[in-house]
Parts: C-alpha cells; sequence; structure tokens
C-alpha cells in the first residue's frame, strides 16, 4: 500500500489494518450505497423538520423537538379528501404493519390544510382509523402556510359550485424525516393503486436503525 505523505511504519500498519477491516465489512454487507433507497433520497435538498402546530390527539402545542428520536412522516391533506388522503394512510399503515416491531420509532403527522372544518375532534378521530402512530396536527392559517413554504407544498381551499361545498387540493407526497428532523425521503407511490410497501417498510426500518447515514466508510471518514 502506498501513502501519498510521510507516516510512521506503525501508523501505516494500523491503517492497513482499519482498511482491510473496512474492506471486509464491505463485502459481508454487500457495499450498500447511501443511494440504495427503494424511494427517492433527499439528503441535504430540504431543510429540517420545523413547526409549531396543536396536536389533536390532547390538544398540547407541540413542534418538531416533539419528535426528535422518532423517525417522522409528514403528510399533508384533509379529513373530508373522498379518496387520495384515506389511500395514502390506509398505504403507511400497512407499511407499519411490515416493519413489525420498528414501528414504534415511527410517527405520522398528518397536517391538515383544511382547518376551519378539520377541528381537534374531527381530527383526532379521523387519524385513530389509522393507527397509534398518525399525529393529527392543525395549524393556525399563518403556521400551515410557513410549513408548507418550507417544504415546497402548494394547496388551495376554495368554495365550490354547490351550497356549503369545498374545492381543496394538496401535494400527495410523503416527507420522510430521521430522528434528528433531518430531511432523508421522499415517498411518491403510497397514494397509488401500486404502493412500494416492502421497500418503503425497509427504508423506515432503516433509518430506525440509524443504519442509514452515508454507507459502510461513513466510521471510517469520522475518524480523520
Amino acid at each position: 500500500m502506498v501513502f501519498p505523505f510521510s507516516v510512521p511504519t506503525r501508523a501505516r500498519r494500523g491503517l492497513a489494518a482499519l482498511l482491510g477491516l473496512c474492506l471486509l465489512a464491505a463485502g459481508l454487507t454487500g457495499c450498500r450505497d447511501e443511494s440504495d433507497w427503494h424511494n427517492t433520497d433527499v439528503s441535504g435538498s430540504l431543510p429540517d423538520l420545523a413547526f409549531t402546530m396543536t396536536r389533536a390527539e390532547d390538544g398540547k402545542t407541540v413542534t418538531a423537538d416533539d419528535y426528535r428520536g422518532k423517525v417522522a412522516l409528514l403528510y399533508f391533506g384533509y379529513t373530508f379528501c373522498p379518496d387520495i388522503c384515506p389511500l395514502t394512510l390506509a398505504n403507511v399503515a400497512k407499511v407499519l404493519d411490515e416493519m413489525g416491531e420498528a414501528a414504534k420509532q415511527v410517527r405520522v403527522l398528518f397536517v391538515t390544510v383544511d382547518p376551519d372544518r378539520d377541528t381537534l375532534t374531527v381530527l383526532k378521530d379521523y387519524t385513530a382509523a389509522f393507527g397509534p402512530q398518525v399525529d393529527g396536527l392543525r395549524g393556525s392559517p399563518d403556521q400551515l402556510a410557513a410549513l408548507a413554504r418550507r417544504y415546497r407544498v402548494a394547496y388551495s381551499v376554495k368554495p365550490g359550485k354547490e351550497a356549503g361545498s369545498f374545492e381543496v387540493t394538496h401535494s400527495p407526497a410523503v416527507y420522510v424525516f430521521d430522528q434528528k428532523g433531518k430531511a432523508r425521503l421522499l415517498a411518491t407511490s403510497l397514494d397509488t393503486a401500486a404502493p412500494e410497501i416492502v421497500g418503503t417498510a425497509a427504508d423506515l426500518k432503516r433509518l430506525a436503525e440509524g443504519s442509514g447515514g452515508g454507507g459502510p466508510f461513513a466510521w471510517l471518514r469520522r475518524l480523520f
């Protein structure tokens, strides 16, 4: 092995031994790469999770700090949604079921884009149907707009053609954050009839186990 700078013999042997162990580990893990995800990797392209809203379950004002230590899924929707929202949350529930015990390390943040109709009681009853990991969040118009703007989410609530009806639009994507609140993945198949259930469960388990942080050589790079 050739080193491009002068290193004492003992140090060279130590580095060579470390590299050898690392190569062995890479071989045992199949050289798993950071890009080896089933969903879209957005690491470094979106800001950390940050918000202030009211949680429907207990009426408590919560922030992103309340979810540190958990893998968090962020989804914008509304309880009166006739199709996309219930389909997406049902698929998320399947993902959590596929994860087994690891699902305890996940929280799903369902943010209503229709807070005028989605009262805390309505939101609490709705999210409870999809599992204990799903938290309904309701914010003021300013809080909602700030969170949507932070993650480039478009939404609108307009009166419909019929009296008392509304036309609501929103982004269908699910944002995934790691335990430190870092944006990691974008799940775009969960609102479809062919969702990536097994693959998404594998991605979330990988994050829940803390094993999605840079590939097999990350620990070696931290030594220098």
